[in-house]
Parts: structure tokens; C-alpha cells; sequence
């Protein structure tokens, strides 16, 4: 397993470098949302759209631990959203090739993904295709 990969992702997502988030994934990388349970968004153009309206919404971003296994790792993070805090436990898959291949959050508080709900559907309806995208995966 490439350690450092996961550790790129995790100072790329605090820093809020969506470049060097978008460095750390196969083009074909997926996250499944926590936010509705069949939308998947995938890909560099819809991840990227994705991480540049979510990361701006966290204030206080940051990863506390980091547990390994061989292609896969849990990182747990805890930022704050809309003054309320959320933790994040999410689930990262690597590929063969030691990239990240799936994103699956596992964010709580109820009421901290609700706020991160109604900080992102609005920002993110203006970008209609990739919701259709990622609807459209089941």
C-alpha cells in the first residue's frame, strides 16, 4: 500500500488544494455519497466540481487519524459546517496502481450532514450534468 498517497489526500483536502486532491486519484475514481445513497460522483471533471464546492464549506477541516489496512485505509476527520461540528469517518480504496480509487464518507452527526446538505444542493444544482452523472450510477 503507498502510505504517502493517503497522506497527500489528506493534507491536499485540509489545505483545500483541489489540485492536489484531483493528483491523488485515478481518473476514474469514484465517491459514493453520504447525502444520497445511490449518487456516486466519478471522474477528475465531476470530482473536481465535487471537492470545489465542498471543501470551502469546512471550516476547521482537519484528519485526526488514520487507520491502514492493505489497499485500503479509514481516515477520520472532523471539521465544522455552518458552526456545527461533523465527524467523518471515510473509507478510502486504492487501485493496483497505489492510487485512490473510491471515496466512501461516513459523516455525522445527523444534524451536522443535514447543514452540509443545505450548504451544498444549492451550489451544486448549478452544475446540473453532474448531478444527472452521478444519479445515474446505481
Amino acid at each position: 500500500m503507498d502510505d504517502d498517497v493517503i497522506a497527500r489526500f489528506c493534507a491536499a483536502t485540509e489545505a483545500g488544494d483541489i489540485d492536489a486532491v484531483l493528483g491523488t486519484l485515478a481518473t476514474d475514481a469514484e465517491l459514493v455519497s453520504p447525502l444520497a445513497g445511490r449518487a456516486i460522483f466519478r471522474g477528475h471533471h465531476d470530482l473536481r466540481v465535487l471537492f470545489s464546492i465542498l471543501l470551502p464549506e469546512l471550516t476547521g477541516f482537519t484528519w485526526r487519524h488514520v487507520v491502514r489496512g492493505d489497499r485500503t485505509a479509514v481516515a477520520v476527520a472532523e471539521a465544522r459546517v455552518l458552526g456545527v461540528r461533523i465527524g467523518d469517518a471515510m473509507l478510502i480504496e486504492l487501485d493496483t496502481h497505489g492510487r485512490i480509487q473510491r471515496l466512501t464518507p461516513h459523516i455525522r452527526p445527523w444534524l451536522g450532514l443535514t447543514l452540509l446538505a443545505i450548504a451544498l444542493l444549492p451550489k451544486l444544482v448549478r452544475h446540473l450534468p453532474v448531478i444527472r452523472r452521478a444519479m445515474s450510477h446505481s
